[in-house]
């Protein structure tokens, strides 16, 4: 019998999650508005308002669950990678909640975690199997043996899916966060109204700044033209950019899943919510005889759910850290 609390504070978003005997029965996420001003994550601003947040968000957890503080046997908490100030409020409430009640700590990989949100609902994946690993920060194809036995087995070399999806949007004047809006405006848009050159890059790994390079240089070819080329074709623009990085991440999937003789692929991370990529995927899957998962859309995103189930696994593995602990900006995988 297992009762964990699980807290994720690795970016801009506070969660906090109940996982009981291997069933998430609360899963809270606050998200933080303030960035909206910026155009992007500052990450002071992130730790002071996770400050805010996490007693809030494991007050409601813990409603929501139908649990006390008493109930709880163990604490799982992200690690890293992330922003370290943000880290560190997790983190540091995790220590003293796990002392003030004498119960254990688990120290999670957010990468890790990522992965293992395919164990948190049916149907699952059976080892071994290969995910699509596609966030703001990391674009990874990794090879899933068991729940902690992993290898990447390509990866990008510089910027990541996510942050493509990003630029793009701020190259088109879109509000941040601009992805989910690209994905939005593609969805009435031509996917094949302009072409845009797919990297050349060995084995299975990705780079995505010549991309967003070769984006940025055509549509200031295109405003010199046309001034007002942005809001005469921005649902074009928006599908076909969707459409190409959705293109470079299939190739490199295929590519992977025909060198590994494997058709159990898993997609994960934030730009796994993509419309576009979720479609593709499925597509796919009839056309190469695939078997495929899909997380649901709150466990694609950062949250507290995917790092409830992770500790879960290691709890049945007595796997603790002590609470000489500390945060990890930087993470070996």
């Amino acid at each position: 019998m297992s009762v964990i609390l699980a807290i994720e504070s690795s970016c801009d978003d506070t969660s906090v999650a109940i996982c009981n005997n291997g069933k998430i029965t609360s899963n809270v996420i606050a998200n933080q508005t303030i960035h909206e001003n910026y155009g992007g994550v500052i990450p002071e601003l992130a730790s002071r308002v996770h400050q805010q947040n996490i007693v809030p968000a494991v007050h409601q957890a813990l409603i929501k669950a139908n649990v006390t503080k008493q109930d709880i046997n163990a604490v799982a908490f992200t690690r890293g990678p992330g922003l370290l100030g943000s880290l560190l409020v997790g983190v540091s409430f995790a220590k003293s909640f796990a002392l003030a009640l004498n119960i254990p700590l688990i120290s999670v990989n957010h990468m890790h975690a990522h992965i293992l949100a395919h164990f948190i609902d049916d149907p699952k994946p059976s080892f071994p199997f290969l995910c699509l690993t596609v966030s703001g920060g990391h674009t990874q194809i990794v090879l899933v043996r068991d729940y902690f036995d992993m290898e990447i087995v390509g990866e990008t070399l510089d910027d990541a899916a996510g942050e493509a999806f990003d630029k793009t949007a701020k190259i088109l004047q879109l509000p941040y966060p601009g992805g989910p809006l690209i994905d939005k405006h593609a969805q009435s848009g031509n996917p094949k109204a302009f072409k845009f050159a797919e990297p050349k890059i060995d084995d299975l790994n990705f780079s995505f700044s010549g991309f967003k390079t070769s984006i940025l240089y055509f549509i200031r070819k295109q405003e010199q033209e046309n001034a007002n080329f942005i809001a005469e074709n921005l649902n074009d623009i928006c599908a076909s950019v969707q459409f190409s990085i959705i293109q470079i991440l299939m190739n490199k999937l295929k590519k992977a899943a025909k060198q590994f003789g494997i058709t159990e692929i898993a997609i994960a991370g934030g730009v796994s919510a993509n419309s576009g990529l979720r479609n593709t995927l499925q597509e796919t899957a009839v056309e190469l005889g695939w078997k495929v998962y899909i997380p649901a859309f709150q466990y694609c995103t950062d949250n507290a759910g995917m790092i409830a189930i992770a500790g879960y696994h290691k709890f049945l593995k007595q796997d603790f850290v002590g609470q000489d602990v500390s945060p990890m900006a930087r993470m070996e995988f």
